[in-house]
């Protein structure tokens, strides 16, 4: 940095400054770096930073897709924005704010050759020759086109009013002209605006490029049929009102479904059918980036929730997904419980599974473990892994002096804190069963079940990384309400219902963003393009957004027949929306709880061991309906979890 500053202040090295429409990619990080990047104490929202705008780094095949424009938009707006003049004093007006008509574009308007030839006998407008031009304009802007053509002929001679003489240089009258023309015109490319005027591209390009810098005029390529060598022009307000047209047009594509109709879209969606079940160990990574950041139960998850979407699911699938380094579980969740109350049976600890890569992310949402008295075993452990980093099982028990059992104990009260987890979820596995039910009485699969149950298998066990806690709940506040989190949560809630709006976050982690904070990321990604917003779901009020790929799958959710078809779900699973979707109390979202669904519409509950039938059975129907609502898809490998 010295080195630099001496060779500026030699002059060794020149500065060269250039004013650009967006920041440069290295400006950007500046722009975009975290609140402690700035020296002030200004809040996010007040800093002058915030007013950059800047588009996402694309590659150009990419960038031409976002926030593509509807051609039938563009037209419409063109035939709005030219005048529509029925008599000579709107034709008048007119003429003033687009400074110039040519004799072609009035020949084509029907009743305006006779509108301006009574300007004309009245002294109100006149004919100039510019060359090949011909040229209508009124007396008041006169100037601007003589200083333009200076050796134009006019017919008839008109006398421009005192209020209006001026002296103007050709730049400034251009700048003007082109600023009238690109009112009433729509996208135009400078080669259109170079043959209207009789002027020089050059000359109506640097004119364009002082309008860009006032923020009137935008460059892009707006129509389909633009090429990429010659970009448009637009006048803002115009470009704004083309996109909000395209929104509409695209809002508009789909009539909303029935809530019942959108349970069964969400069947599909996260593959809870018996014909929508992934197969194989690769279909666990699929599932669990489509369930990243969702929060349940440790002894659900491998009970209740992996078996519904996976077909013959083995736990061993998961432990190599989390051995691989592509996803680690823990605890996000803050206690707010008194210090001195010890921790809850993991059992029921809220547990996540997220992609390695994005844990530092999520970790901002949770926040940190709260201030707990632990015990003596759990401060030895936590302590010996301060001190010696991730351990395998052996060595925290030797390490810490505790027996097996003990260390155990130990882990399993830190694992329900959230502060510990370890390389496989064989090591939660093995905390959620008891020592004397992990060995079986039978030889013929005891290496299996010791594997899959005992804490060899579990690899290292590590403290959970978290962010440092902050100075105040507000700093905590402001970093996780940063745009590039927010949009990672948009898209994760995407990806897990296809659709969001307000009412499904009552489904989803309290710690997650506000809707508030959501919903402004929402309309970025539909600004863009790349999500669409609209009426979905019927009966919900606020706005709702949806990714493209579901817009057809609703679309099919509402013309399927209702054949009667049921779906058994566990109270912790994603899909528990009674209470939220549809009328009702809430099922609490316990993993013994159960809820079936027949046709999307809830017929029947199981809350602490009974059965409360919700919609009108016969009596053959209701034995049915007991039987799917008992029965569950839990693997015999897991019958001990269970």
């Amino acid at each position: 940095l010295e080195r630099l500053l001496r060779g500026l202040e030699s002059g060794r090295i020149r500065v060269l400054a250039r004013d650009l429409t967006e920041p440069s990619p290295l400006a950007l990080e500046v722009l975009s770096a975290r609140p402690y990047a700035f020296l002030d104490d200004a809040p996010l929202e007040e800093r002058r930073t915030q007013a950059v705008m800047s588009r996402r780094w694309l590659d150009p095949e990419t960038a031409a897709d976002i926030g593509k424009l509807d051609p039938e938009a563009i037209e419409r707006v063109r035939t709005e924005a030219w005048p529509d003049a029925a008599n000579a004093d709107e034709l008048h007006d007119a003429l003033l704010w687009l400074t110039f008509l040519t004799a072609a574009e009035v020949a084509r308007q029907h009743g305006w050759p006779e509108l301006m030839a009574q300007l004309a006998s009245e002294r109100r407008a006149t004919q100039l020759s510019c060359g090949d031009s011909r040229l209508w304009v009124t007396a008041e802007q006169l100037p601007l086109l003589t200083a333009l053509h200076p050796g134009a002929r006019q017919d008839p001679p008109v006398a421009t009013p005192a209020a209006h003489a001026r002296q103007l240089s050709a730049e400034a009258a251009l700048i003007e002209v082109v600023r009238g023309r690109l009112t009433g015109s729509g996208p135009v490319t400078v080669a259109a605006l170079a043959a209207l005027t009789g002027l020089a591209a050059a000359r109506i390009e640097a004119a364009l490029a002082a309008l860009q810098t006032e923020g009137f005029a935008m460059r892009g390529l707006f129509t389909p049929a633009a090429s990429a060598t010659e970009p448009e022009w637009c006048e803002r307000r115009l470009l704004a009102r083309i996109h909000r047209y395209t929104v509409k047009r695209l809002r508009a594509e789909i009539e909303p479904i029935e809530a019942r109709d959108f349970l069964r879209f969400l069947f599909e969606w996260q593959r809870v059918t018996p014909s929508g079940r992934m197969e194989g160990p690769d279909a666990v990574g699929a599932i669990l980036a489509q369930l990243e950041g969702f929060e349940a139960a440790a002894s659900a998850w491998e009970t209740e929730i992996l078996p519904e979407r996976i077909s013959e699911y083995e736990p061993a699938w998961l432990d190599e997904q989390c051995l691989a380094g592509r996803f680690v579980w823990t605890r996000l969740a803050s206690r707010r419980s008194d210090p001195e109350r010890r921790a809850a049976p993991v059992r029921a600890t809220p547990i996540v599974l997220l992609a390695r890569r994005n844990l530092k992310l999520w970790s901002m949402l949770g926040g940190n473990a709260a201030s707990v008295q632990l015990s003596a075993g759990g401060e030895r452990v936590a302590s010996y892994l301060a001190t010696h980093g991730a351990s395998f099982f052996d060595e925290l028990a030797s390490g810490s002096a505790l027996l097996p059992s003990q260390a155990e104990e130990a882990l399993a009260e830190l694992v329900a804190l959230g502060l510990v987890n370890s390389d496989s979820f064989a090591g939660l596995r093995a905390l959620l069963v008891p020592s004397e039910r992990r060995r079986p009485a039978m030889g013929g699969r005891r290496r299996r079940r010791i594997a899959l149950f005992g804490m060899d298998a579990a690899g290292r066990w590590s403290r959970t990384a978290r962010e440092a806690e902050p100075a105040s709940i507000a700093a905590v506040a402001e970093r996780a309400r940063t745009e590039e989190l927010a949009e990672h949560v948009v898209r994760t809630l995407l990806k897990r219902w296809g659709v969001v709006f307000w009412r499904l976050l009552a489904r989803e982690a309290d710690w997650l963003p506000p809707w508030r904070d959501l919903l402004m990321c929402c309309r970025r990604l539909e600004a863009r393009g790349e999500i669409r917003g609209g009426r979905f779901v019927a009966g919900v009020t606020g706005e709702q957004y949806a990714a493209p790929e579901a817009i057809a799958l609703l679309r099919e959710a509402r013309r399927k027949p209702h054949e009667g078809h049921y779906v058994s779900l566990s109270g912790s699973d994603p899909l528990n929306l009674v209470g939220i979707l549809t009328p009702g109390a809430r099922l609490p979202a316990l993993a013994g709880n159960r809820v079936l669904y027949r046709d999307g519409v809830p017929a029947a509950l199981l809350s602490g061991g009974e059965v409360t039938f919700l919609a009108e059975l016969a009596a053959a129907e209701q034995w049915e309906a007991r039987n799917r609502l008992l029965r569950r898809h839990v693997p015999a490998s897991l019958a001990d979890l269970a």
